[in-house]
């Protein structure tokens, strides 16, 4: 039985597209964030007590393992960390702050426990934004590991797969809106996917920089403490030491003011967005493929096409994609333009913005949903294609000419233009023509091979043809 839908929610991610998210909301909603807030602020905790330096006692085993566990958030522990910043709880007034919120969840849970004696060295010389760029850091690639990419590989799959299967099926192409020389569905589709290829393999590639280096990003706090300590190499180490999972990897950055200063973010969201626009194009064209009967639907049982004309099977999961990747891809271009940019050390613009990271994805993954949902529904009609070839033999007008040029023909393109441009050619005619030219007849008989149908170059080998990573 499928979800309930919530009916008061705002945005129809949370309501009529919920079902398409998966995992997203998981590690790009509200409870997410505190997961990975929790996790830098326990993991920080464990390194500073294995840092010789540090005038903090070694772990336990059994301490090490407290501090894994705790990130774990259940609803309970969410709901708290929510109270605390929002009204208070018992002995705790209300922080107004989403991190310091963190920090006082974290200390009310150790000292319930025998690490009760580190608790105050919890946030020990961080400045809030230490912990919000790693966590959302991790937020970006557990998003994109998780959901798009796979997503993403699934979309790559599928249209190899149509390049494949429809590599020698010839079609009409279209410069201008003009008939033009023939292509075939594959090599289109091949087109598309090799696009996408590039795009998903830069996101593969990509490296999220984050920092962990005080309140104007130069120790200052940390050197005061304990100024023997490398706390270079410390935040060196701590930042990539989350790169034992999947997704891109988070790599230290040195050089910030009192936050890190978003250009991987930009980098990557861009990336994003060249992958996005990839496919607006693709459901654009696949729009008019079906609007001119070349690809046909399969239609589904109950399912209403219009609510006045029973007749019709819209292309309904290509146009939502359009939308959705239209409205991801104007947040993802406000991610880029606005987030490296900050007043002097810091402003809090950007916090906001952060916030809206899951909806730009939900937005994106939604989209690919609606494509991968398209295209199971889409088959290509090879005699409409035959049929629409057929009716414009003028096509072969470019082969006839340059094959006339190859015979050193004078004014061959001038003869053919003639012929052709503005007026309608018929296939008998196009023979008479040939029949005319002052050719060898083992020229002309080449010539009268040409036919709108065969003329596709190398189409079906492009078609079959892998993209290399690049």
């Amino acid at each position: 039985m499928a979800a309930k839908r919530d009916m008061k929610a705002v945005s129809p991610l949370d309501g009529r597209y919920a079902a398409r998210l998966g995992r997203l909301g998981e590690v790009a909603g509200e409870g997410g964030l505190a997961h990975y807030r929790v996790l830098v602020e326990c993991r920080y905790l464990a390194k500073l007590c294995a840092t010789s330096g540090v005038k903090a006692r070694r772990l336990r085993p059994a301490e090490k393992a407290l501090l894994e566990r705790l990130p774990r958030l259940t609803g309970a522990d969410t709901a708290r960390i929510a109270a605390i910043e929002d009204e208070g709880v018992p002995g705790i007034p209300a922080t107004r702050h989403d991190v310091k919120a963190v920090e006082y969840f974290i200390k009310e849970k150790l000292r319930r426990t025998s690490l009760r004696d580190l608790a105050e060295l919890v946030h020990f010389a961080l400045t809030s934004e230490d912990v919000n760029n790693i966590s959302y850091a991790l937020t970006l690639r557990d998003a994109l590991a998780l959901e798009l990419l796979p997503a993403l590989e699934e979309l790559l799959a599928a249209l190899d797969g149509l390049a494949r299967r429809c590599a020698g099926v010839p079609l009409l192409a279209r410069t201008h809106g003009q008939p033009a020389v023939p292509t075939t569905f594959g090599k289109e589709f091949r087109v598309f996917h090799a696009r996408l290829h590039r795009q998903v393999s830069q996101l593969r590639r990509a490296r999220i920089l984050a920092k962990l280096n005080g309140a104007s990003g130069n120790y200052n706090a940390h050197a005061a403490a304990y100024p023997r300590t490398d706390w270079r190499r410390f935040s060196r180490e701590f930042v990539e030491g989350f790169n034992s999972g999947a997704g891109p990897r988070l790599a230290f950055n040195p050089f910030t003011t009192q936050i890190e200063p978003h250009d991987s973010y930009a980098e990557l969201f861009d990336t994003l967005r060249r992958a996005n626009t990839v496919l607006l194009a693709f459901c654009q064209d696949m729009w008019r493929y079906i609007s001119a009967g070349l690809v046909a639907q399969k239609a589904v049982a109950g399912e209403v096409g219009s609510s006045t004309m029973p007749q019709k099977v819209n292309p309904i999961h290509f146009e939502n994609a359009e939308g959705n990747l239209g409205l991801a891809n104007a947040m993802l271009a406000h991610f880029s333009a606005k987030l490296p940019v900050s007043r002097l050390q810091r402003d809090l613009s950007d916090s906001t913005v952060q916030r809206n990271f899951g909806a730009a994805f939900g937005h994106s993954l939604a989209a690919y949903r609606s494509v991968l949902a398209g295209l199971s529904r889409v088959s290509v009609d090879a005699r409409a294609c035959a049929a629409e070839l057929d009716a414009h033999p003028e096509i072969i007008a470019e082969g006839v000419q340059t094959i006339l040029r190859r015979e050193r023909a004078a004014g061959a393109y001038e003869l053919l233009s003639k012929f052709t441009r503005g007026r309608a050619v018929t296939a008998a005619g196009f023979a008479e023509f040939i029949d005319g030219l002052p050719v060898a007849p083992a020229v002309r008989k080449e010539l009268k091979k040409l036919s709108p149908r065969s003329y596709t170059g190398l189409a079906a080998k492009l078609a079959a043809q892998t993209p290399k990573e690049n």
